[in-house]
C-alpha cells in the first residue's frame, strides 16, 4: 500500500488578506483526496503565532483558537514544527512532521518570500514560487521592472515612498500630475486581493488614495488607468511551464476590487474569454514570459488589461499564490483547460517534490576538482 503524503496546509497569517487565506485553505482541504493525503492544518494568527490542528479540524478558525502552539524550525534534520510545551523536538512521525507544505498565505509575510525562505532553511518542500519569485511577484514595482526589461508591455507608473509622501506631499502631487494622466490607480506595492487600491479620477481624490495605500505598505505605486477588459491566465509548471486558456472577469463594481472579489455577488467569470485566436495566443505567450521573468515555479496567475479602444494588451501583474476559493479564477481556468481541481492539486504537490529533488543535487560545500 502506497504511503500517504503528510501535507501541511499553511493558512492565515499577518496580512490584510487573512480572511481570504482561510477561505482558500478550506476549499483546498475539502478537495484533497484522503486516500492520498494526511492533512495537517497549520494556522498563523494575525499576531504571528503558529498553531497546529488535526485532520479532523474542518473549521480553520478553531485551529487558530485552540490548536497546539508550535514554532517553525530551521533545522533540516529535525521536525518542521517544534511544540512550545516541550524542549525536545518531536520525531517526524508526530503531528509536527510534514512531507510537503502547501502555503495558502496571501499578501505580506506569506506570499512575499518570507515564509518561503523559512521553509528553504528547514529543507521542507513547498508548493509554489521560491524566495526570489515570491518576492518579485509581491513587489509590484520590482515586478513591473522585470516585465519591462523582458520586453513585456506594462502601463506607465511611478513609485512613491511612504516617507516621501509624508514629508513632501505637495511635491509628490505635482510629480504625479506632471508624469501621469487621470484616471489613475493608486496601490500598495506589496499587497494583493485589491486591498488598499483606489481608482482616482481627479486631483481632489489623489491625496486620500495615497493616504490609504500608505497604511498598508511603505512603497506606493501610482499608475495610469486603462479602460480595459480584465483578462487572466493561469500558469502551471517549473522549468517548462504551461498556460491555461485565458479567462475574463466582468466585475460587479467599477473595477475588480476587494468587495467585488470576495463580498458582493455578481462579478462574472467568462471562461474561455471571448478573444480572437491571435489575442488568446498572445495572452498565453505573455503569461509564460511573465512567469519566467520573475523566476516563478509551481503556479501563478497572470493578469492583463486589454484596452477597449486600441486593443493593446498590457501585462498588469502576477500572483504567485492565487486564490483557491470556490469562485477563484486559477482552478477554474485549469478546469476549463482539462485539469480538474483534484488533479491540479496533485500536480502542484508533485511539482514541489520534484523541485526539492532537483535542489538536493546542489552542492553547498566547495570540493576541489580531482
Amino acid at each position: 500500500m502506497k504511503k500517504k503524503i503528510r501535507l501541511g496546509v499553511l493558512f492565515g497569517g499577518r496580512s490584510g488578506e487573512h480572511e481570504v487565506s482561510l477561505t482558500s485553505a478550506a476549499s483546498l482541504m475539502k478537495a484533497l483526496d484522503p486516500a492520498k493525503y494526511e492533512v495537517v492544518p497549520i494556522g498563523i494568527t494575525r499576531e504571528g503565532k503558529w498553531l497546529v490542528g488535526s485532520a479532523a479540524d474542518k473549521l480553520l478558525p478553531v485551529v487558530l483558537e485552540k490548536g497546539t502552539p508550535v514554532i517553525p524550525s530551521v533545522d533540516p534534520s529535525g521536525p518542521a514544527l517544534i511544540p512550545l510545551d516541550s524542549p525536545l523536538a518531536r520525531p517526524r512521525s508526530s503531528p509536527a512532521g510534514v512531507d510537503v507544505i502547501f502555503p495558502v498565505l496571501h499578501g505580506t509575510f506569506g506570499e512575499d518570500g518570507t515564509v518561503q525562505g523559512l521553509l528553504e532553511l528547514a529543507g521542507i518542500p513547498y508548493v509554489g514560487a521560491g524566495v526570489l519569485g515570491s518576492a518579485a511577484g509581491m513587489d509590484k514595482d520590482v515586478m513591473k521592472r522585470l516585465f519591462r526589461d523582458d520586453g513585456l508591455p506594462v502601463v506607465p507608473w511611478i513609485l512613491v515612498s511612504r516617507r516621501e509622501w509624508e514629508s513632501a506631499r505637495a511635491q509628490v502631487l505635482r510629480r504625479i500630475g506632471r508624469e501621469l494622466c487621470f484616471p489613475l490607480f493608486v496601490k500598495p506595492a506589496n499587497l494583493g486581493s485589491s486591498v488598499g487600491i483606489s481608482k482616482v479620477r481627479s486631483s481632489r481624490e489623489l491625496a486620500p488614495a495615497l493616504d490609504l495605500a500608505a497604511r498598508y505598505d511603505r512603497k506606493i505605486l501610482v499608475e495610469n488607468g486603462v479602460d480595459g477588459r480584465e483578462i487572466e491566465c493561469a500558469v502551471l509548471g517549473n522549468e517548462q511551464p504551461q498556460a491555461s486558456v485565458p479567462g475574463e472577469i466582468v466585475p460587479v463594481n467599477e473595477f475588480y476590487d476587494y468587495e467585488a472579489k470576495y463580498v458582493k455577488e455578481g462579478s462574472e467569470l467568462i471562461i474561455p474569454a471571448k478573444l480572437t485566436r491571435r489575442q488568446a495566443k498572445l495572452v498565453q505567450e505573455y503569461a509564460i514570459r511573465a512567469f519566467q521573468a520573475t523566476d516563478c515555479e509551481g503556479m501563478a496567475r497572470v493578469d492583463f488589461l486589454l484596452d477597449r479602444r486600441s486593443g493593446k494588451l498590457w501585462v498588469n501583474e502576477i500572483n504567485t499564490i492565487p486564490g483557491f476559493t470556490p469562485i477563484s479564477m486559477y482552478p477554474k481556468l485549469w478546469e476549463a483547460s482539462g485539469v480538474p481541481y483534484p488533479r491540479l492539486v496533485d500536480r502542484l504537490i508533485a511539482l514541489a517534490l520534484d523541485r526539492q529533488r532537483e535542489k538536493s543535487r546542489t552542492r553547498y560545500q566547495y570540493e576541489p576538482s580531482p
